[in-house]
């Protein structure tokens, strides 16, 4: 992810699971309920599969998702094409905006104020229903958006944007437009769904879609949609990985944010799809597509393999894998780093994906991958791959960077052994015994290289590729090579080990900063400048396990979900007060299971706030 760019400028996610333990729950497990209540600030209302969400945009986060111009309030928004407002909401005492407060749940967004309710559901992936009494409800289209009268008082809504268009009805009450059209466009675009005079009540419904609306009859009523949401979501319940009790809180968010952060397969997201997130980063990485791959494998094996396979889907003919991708677009400017054979062989361990079709499908372009990185990424044919950009390193604005690129990196070259090693397996698997061998012999080769080159006295190094310079910078990314366990010699793990936890640097009280605290480019939110994050503290807990340092693993797997638990679903986290920092429904906290928290009776997380919404003229 560029550095700021996407973040201020639009989410995810996760790029990563939520570090967690392989092994049985040493206390009894969580039992799941789905009740809970969300901060829509943070948290998007949507559901599995829909490009639609609604989100309070507040001053604190107004440039992050509308900029300037926008009027804070309560938002229906689409994903679809980047994501983008599509109606601002406002509930109405007669001709009057009166104020109210939001609580949402999986399955209901209820707008409360003193005059009455509304009550909104996605019943559908395209479909929006919706019941109030006592008030109205009024939907302020944004600049642009194209009001065109159907028959029975159906009204189409072309929202230029979001690239789609939305039917708008009353299905109980009345709905008015209020669209001055001018020959071209029309002045404004702003729909009120009033209640019905008798019984105060009324209902509606939006419907999303692309060219053409489809007629359909009102098979079930709001009741009933509610309740087909609730079972929906509590069969995904079913597949979330366990959790400690003392866990919970945590847990029931985690899991909403996993669910209503899918989409459906739609223009170069050829399968479902998890997105880092419903708020700004609502694209798909490709190094966090692993992260959420591997936490799905454990009990849900093909929408996990669906993420692991996305950005081979939309693979390069010289064999690079797209930077970001989303339905409408791909970033090929940039990439991202090869941990996907490291990710494939923690998902044939844990989930299976043994059997020779799954294996057959990612073996050709898994070594296309991999041949990728030598065939052009390696200026001074030196045999040590480089990296372009700090986006390229998922570590964008990395201190490793700073002097110059191309740079040469132990943790490049570690991905790279470890993926050749994950081809060696598999074409073993698949029969091809010459395959095997050549990848075996490759990945022996780059591990000397990068320890001839890259190792110095008791750290590894980052070299500019132009000149052979060494490249100053207290970075944790130069650590990552402990995720090669014992292929490492004794001394290198050891000394590895030692720098990790000398004090004062990269410890803190929340997990691993991601640039030395004593560094003098150490900032609390300087991205990946200082703030912990998801992915590389499961990387680190990996490698520290597989060196036989499991007690500093699991200390660091509870350091972060308790932190996690206490903040909430962040993109990442201010390494000394653990404070959430980017994205707050980001998909990097996506796996709790069997993980034993040593500090039972942690305060519950965003469970019931409410807000209240200023009354506007």
């Amino acid at each position: 992810m560029p550095f700021l760019s996407r973040m201020l400028g639009l989410l995810g996610a996760t790029i990563a699971v939520l570090p967690c333990a392989i092994a049985k729950p040493e206390t009894e497990p969580y039992a799941y309920t789905g009740q809970i209540s969300f901060d829509i600030a943070k948290v998007p209302f949507s559901r599995y599969g829909s490009n639609l969400a609604f989100s309070e945009i507040t001053q604190s986060n107004l440039a992050r998702f509308g900029g300037t111009g926008t009027v804070p309030g309560l938002y229906l928004r689409s994903v679809l094409g980047d994501q983008h407002l599509v109606f601002r909401l406002e509930l109405l005492d007669g001709d009057s905006p009166v104020s109210f407060h939001s609580e949402a749940s999986p399955s209901v967004l209820r707008l409360q104020t003193a005059k009455g309710k509304i009550e909104i559901c996605i019943a559908q992936s395209d479909q929006v229903s919706f019941r109030g009494e006592g008030v109205s409800l009024r939907l302020v289209g944004q600049e642009g958006a194209l009001a065109i009268p159907e028959h029975d008082d159906h009204w189409e809504v072309n929202s230029e944007l979001p690239i789609e268009k939305y039917m708008l009805w009353a299905t109980r009450g009345h709905l008015q437009m209020d669209a001055p059209w001018t020959g071209t466009s029309n002045v404004r675009t702003i729909v009120t769904f009033s209640p019905d005079p008798e019984s105060h009540r009324m209902s509606g419904e939006i419907d999303a879609y692309r060219s053409v609306w489809v007629p359909h009859e009102d098979t079930e009523n709001f009741d009933q949609s509610v309740k087909n949401v609730e079972r929906e979501y509590l069969l995904w319940l079913k597949k979330v990985p366990a959790v400690p009790k003392e866990l919970g809180p945590g847990g029931e968010l985690a899991a909403y944010v996993n669910w209503a952060s899918v989409v459906g397969q739609n223009g170069f997201l050829d399968r479902p799809a998890m997105l880092m997130s419903k708020n700004w980063m609502d694209s798909v990485w490709s190094w966090d597509h692993c992260f959420n791959a591997m936490a799905l494998s454990l009990n849900d094996p093909e929408l996990a393999w669906q993420q692991y396979m996305l950005p081979f889907d939309n693979q390069l003919p010289e064999g690079a894998l797209p930077d970001m991708i989303s339905n409408s677009s791909k970033e090929i400017n940039f990439t991202k780093p090869p941990i996907h054979g490291w990710a494939l062989a923690w998902m044939i361990q844990h989930g299976g994906y043994r059997d020779h079709a799954h294996l057959a499908e990612t073996y050709e372009p898994l070594s296309r991958w991999t041949e990728w990185f030598f065939k052009y990424r390696d200026s001074n044919r030196d045999g040590l791959p480089e990296y372009n950009h700090g986006d390229d390193s998922g570590w964008d604005n990395s201190t490793v960077m700073l002097s110059g690129v191309p740079v040469e990196t132990a943790d490049l070259d570690s991905f790279l052994i470890l993926q050749m090693d994950t081809l060696a397996n598999v074409a073993g698997q698949l029969g091809k015994g010459a395959e095997k061998q050549k990848w075996q012999s490759r990945s022996s080769e780059l591990l000397k290289r990068m320890l001839a080159t890259l190792w110095k006295e008791d750290h590894f190094i980052s070299i500019r590729a132009s000149d052979g310079g060494e490249i100053d910078s207290q970075s944790l990314l130069p650590y990552l090579p402990i995720i090669l366990g014992n292929r490492l010699p004794l001394d290198v793990r050891n000394k590895l080990v030692k720098g990790l936890t000398e004090q004062g640097r990269f410890m803190t009280p929340h997990g691993f900063a991601s640039e030395a605290l004593s560094s003098k480019y150490y900032t609390a939110d300087g991205y990946w400048r200082g703030p912990i994050w998801a992915p590389t503290t499961m990387l680190m807990v990996e490698g520290l396990d597989s060196v036989g340092e499991t007690s500093l693993a699991k200390k660091l797997r509870e350091e972060f979900c308790q932190m996690a638990q206490q903040s909430g679903m962040y993109e990442n986290f201010d390494a000394v007060t653990g404070e959430g920092l980017r994205d707050p429904a980001y998909m990097d906290i996506k796996c709790l299971p069997h993980l034993r928290s040593s500090t039972p009776n942690q305060p519950e997380l965003m469970m019931t706030r409410t807000v209240e919404y200023p009354t506007r003229s």
